[in-house]
């Protein structure tokens, strides 16, 4: 409370800061100790007339006021509603007429007031958002802070260290100034806070712009900010990345990154929503992406399909798109350990589940392509030869569907194979290349998934053959079999507040619109 008073001119403690500035020590601390009963009690009637002067009057008309009606015989309470009615660059002026308005005026309920007024304007901020900064996007997340509201970018730990946390920085702050209503700093580049502007565009939509730029340079020129960038983005220097595409790739990023100067457009995104049935709770998910270093990807459950949506993205497949797709109606069993490291033997076991399903999609009616997250009149049936693990149906409202089923049993089912043992070994095939080759050495479940590729600047795109890996509840893999390359998952453990999807409809909307803007 003391620094919001000190933020509207109040002064740090008893009195107006102006009026401190005339006093000498003696004076402050001799004003610190003052009594109760104020010797200022005589110019009750001039306190009135400047209550009367900030508030616009306290008085209904020019009619005489009720005889030695004193301020100062009302209640705390009805003086601490007056007061937070007040203008607040008025309050200041309000603290030197007696001792007991001051007293009454380090309320916290009035300055809690006052920055809810403040910072009103700006309160559809708050929450995750996604910058358009091209087929990289971003993570921003908005939150309160004391009398502050900062804008912090989640970038993913250094490549290849998936499990790691993740960093942080701050790209924008608002506040309250003395005598002003907020401030908006920028807090791009080293040379410290500096003016900034934000304009809020719509509710799920707002835009920051950088005033000073020039705070953004260094003096070492570009050079230095690329190496400065890249010590912060990758922990590393160019000299240490011997791969000829991955510093192209590295040196693209920076200089289309750069440009934007902090003067970002953002668009809201949500959380998934949580059923308990899902197969492990959806959220936001670090993963590795070969040269391109780790992405962060949203995991989210509909139905039959499990989606992996790219939040952060690269030159082929941009932020926004559909990175990988989970088809939860084909369990997968692994051979055993010594086969598993055939290539050849996973790929068969691979291409003939897509066949199978490419063959029920025929039967049933299905036009859409396969992995299009699109369902047609009849999803496929267990074969034979599969464990009976797979989900039930359900409808777009998560209810069961035309299989049957409670929504519990997708769940108890799925989870036997752990129940039953530890978990089934697994190990990657022969020539199947990993960034990070500490990856978990048992696996829960694996289901048959597709995985989107495209050429440089997302040409071509394709969804191709994969194994999804489930681990555990918070780390799974995917194989690439065109690509011969494996992708390892990690939770985002981080806490987001205002971040969840009004409704299951809203959700599913924001993922058409962030989808749509890089197809």
């Amino acid at each position: 409370m003391a620094v919001c008073a000190r933020l509207c001119g109040v002064g740090p403690s008893r009195g107006c800061r102006r009026r401190q500035q005339r006093r000498g020590p003696a004076e402050t601390a001799a004003a610190d100790s003052e009594p109760d009963t104020d010797p200022e009690e005589e110019r009750i009637e001039a306190s009135a007339a400047v209550l009367a002067g900030v508030g616009g009057g306290l008085c209904a008309g020019p009619s005489p006021p009720p005889p030695r009606c004193s301020l100062l015989e009302l209640p705390p309470e009805l003086l601490v509603e007056i007061f937070a009615s007040l203008p607040g660059t008025d309050l200041p002026s309000l603290a030197q007429v007696c001792t007991k308005f001051r007293r009454i005026l380090h309320t916290d309920t009035i300055w809690r007031r006052r920055c809810r007024e403040v910072l009103h304007r700006y309160r559809h901020i708050l929450g995750l958002w996604q910058p358009d900064i091209g087929p990289y996007g971003g993570l921003l997340n908005v939150v309160v802070d004391g009398l502050f509201i900062i804008g912090w970018m989640y970038l993913p730990p250094h490549d290849p260290h998936v499990d790691d946390p993740m960093r942080f920085k701050p790209l924008f702050r608002i506040h309250l100034m003395e005598r002003k209503a907020a401030t908006v700093e920028c807090m791009y580049g080293h040379k410290g806070p500096h003016h900034g502007h934000i304009q809020i565009v719509k509710k799920d939509e707002f835009s920051t712009k950088c005033n000073q730029t020039d705070h953004h340079r260094m003096s070492g020129g570009r050079q230095e900010e690329f190496r400065t960038w890249l010590r912060e983005e990758w922990g590393r220097t160019l000299e240490d990345i011997f791969h000829e595409h991955m510093q192209e790739l590295i040196l693209m990023k920076f200089i289309y990154t750069s440009q934007y100067d902090n003067c970002l457009t953002y668009r809201r995104i949500y959380l998934p929503p949580s059923r308990p049935d899902d197969l492990i709770k959806p959220g936001l998910f670090k993963g590795t992406y070969g040269s391109h270093g780790l992405e962060i990807v949203m995991l989210s459950f509909h139905g039959r399909r499990a989606r992996g949506t790219k939040i952060t993205g690269d030159p082929n497949i941009p932020a926004g798109q559909q990175t990988v797709e989970i088809d939860l109606r084909h369990r997968i069993q692994l051979p055993d350990l010594e086969n598993q490291r055939n290539f050849n033997e996973l790929s068969r076991i691979v291409l003939e589940v897509r066949e199978r399903v490419r063959q029920e999609q025929q039967e049933g009616g299905h036009e859409a392509g396969e992995g299009r997250g699109r369902q047609g009149p009849r999803e496929s049936q267990p074969s034979p030869a599969q464990p009976r693990a797979e989900a039930p149906s359900k409808g777009p409202d998560g209810t069961p569907g035309e299989d049957g089923g409670e929504p519990g049993d997708a769940v108890a089912a799925a989870e036997q194979p752990a129940q039953c043992g530890q978990g089934q070994p697994f190990v990657l095939p022969v020539g199947v290349s990993s960034r990070n080759e500490d990856y978990p050495r048992t696996c829960r479940m694996c289901f048959y998934g597709t995985g989107l590729i495209a050429g440089h600047g997302f040409t071509s795109p394709e969804r191709t053959p994969g194994v999804f890996i489930l681990f555990d509840e918070d780390r799974f893999g995917f194989v690439w079999l065109e690509l011969k390359s494996f992708s390892l998952y990690s939770r985002v453990q981080a806490t987001f507040r205002n971040a969840d999807a009004p409704s299951p409809q809203a959700f599913d909307e924001m993922l058409k619109n962030i989808q749509s803007l890089t197809s």
